[in-house]
């Protein structure tokens, strides 16, 4: 069977553009991770920028602030967690609905 360059390229070009609006879609979406009953939160948006940090007054002292980062932490793992699903469920209709491997675009 032969393979045809141009066919090639030319399904590349497509795929280029596939992913190409996939990320320009990735940067609208915008996730909050939180933690600590809302107490703390982050917004990121699909290309991992944060895009506003909330912080409870609650949550600020000054002598336990080893609470506070374990706070931000999960908050920002669950922003990350939620902006993971978001590209799969992105990615996986232009990859024909197969499952998306471990590890490719972050996921």
């Amino acid at each position: 069977m032969a393979i045809n360059p141009l066919d090639l390229l030319k399904n590349l070009k497509e795929v280029q553009q596939s992913i190409g609006n996939m990320q320009e879609k990735m940067k609208n979406i915008l996730v909050t991770g939180t933690a600590g009953g809302d107490m703390v939160k982050i917004e990121m948006n699909g290309a991992f920028e944060i895009q506003k940090v909330s912080i409870s007054p609650e949550v600020v002292d000054p002598k336990d602030t080893e609470m506070l980062e374990d706070l931000i932490t999960a908050a920002f793992t669950q922003a990350m967690g939620k902006i993971k699903d978001k590209m799969k469920e992105t990615i996986s209709p232009l990859a024909g609905n197969m499952d998306i491997p471990p590890g490719f675009m972050g996921t």
